[in-house]
């Protein structure tokens, strides 16, 4: 691996750690403002957006192709901004999510070291590691290719089933007829998580298209980081614990014959509905 550019890579993963610093600061700062420490989720996507923003001029004028690296920016920015934009239409007037106020209520000494390690330097060193694939690919001379184009497949897909169970997700809940339905229908009838098995596709897209070169496969880290994420921590184990307690025996048969991720034919019967809230 001689012909790794080190110190571009270098001089780019401390670009982005500087602007990932001032950009998770700026949020907490705000945050302790309007006493709302749940806004770091509208900023989550956006934050990938940075690191990419910050990699695509920080590699300009060098030797990464710049159709590779357009095309990294545009779907890294499509894909934060698009969640971006989600989260904070959903969480619109509903004040501080449940989940950060419990935590601020186990709040000792300074608030913003304890931010820092509660919260926000997680959320960065997170933004930095994942957005590995993005950095590395700027720097990667070949075209696209055979690989790359299965990456942006990957990616389309993955946005779609996030974008489309976010949709679908939405005008369920909006609709009052539903209230008390667990949400299973459309992509729901296929997979629990749509949303979160869309965001595992679009970064094993985007890791596939940081492969331009041998030495990127050492992004590999980033989607592993993310789907682990995704599926042990924050989203789908920490999700469906919460609808377990709250929804019952509902939930319990919808869990039942649904696919926990990976999407799949559905397996109940077409008239069976669960009654409960989602």
């Amino acid at each position: 691996m001689n012909d790794v550019p080190w110190g571009d890579l270098a001089l780019n993963l401390l670009a982005v750690t500087i602007a990932i610093i001032v950009f998770i600061g700026v949020i907490m700062a705000v945050a302790i403002r309007i006493k709302n420490q749940s806004i770091i989720d509208i900023f989550w996507g956006p934050g990938f957006v940075v690191a990419a923003v910050v990699s695509y001029l920080v590699s300009a004028g060098g030797d990464g192709d710049d159709t590779r690296r357009l095309v990294v920016l545009v779907l890294t920015a499509v894909w934060g901004l698009r969640l971006g934009l989600y989260i904070g239409n959903r969480n619109r007037g509903h004040g501080e999510d449940k989940r950060y106020t419990a935590l601020m209520r186990k709040q000792t000494g300074s608030l913003v070291a304890f931010l820092v390690r509660k919260i926000y330097g997680l959320q960065g060193l997170l933004m930095i590691l994942i957005s590995l694939p993005v950095q590395f690919a700027m720097y990667q001379d070949s075209s696209l290719g055979v690989i790359g184009s299965i990456g942006i497949a990957v990616w389309a897909v993955g946005l779609f089933f996030e974008a489309v169970g976010d949709w679908q997700l939405a005008r369920f809940k909006a609709d009052p007829a539903n209230r008390g339905r667990v949400m299973d229908r459309g992509l729901w009838a296929w997979t629990r998580h749509p949303n979160y098995f869309g965001d595992s596709c679009v970064w094993v897209g985007l890791f596939l298209l940081a492969l331009g070169a041998p030495w990127g496969v050492v992004t590999v880290v980033a989607p592993i980081v993310m789907i682990k994420l995704l599926v042990s921590f924050s989203g789908k184990a920490l999700l469906e614990r919460g609808m377990r307690r709250s929804k019952g025996e509902a939930y319990e048969a919808y869990v039942a014959s649904t696919s926990g991720f990976f999407p799949l034919p559905p397996r109940r019967s077409a008239g069976r509905r669960a009654k409960s809230t989602s």
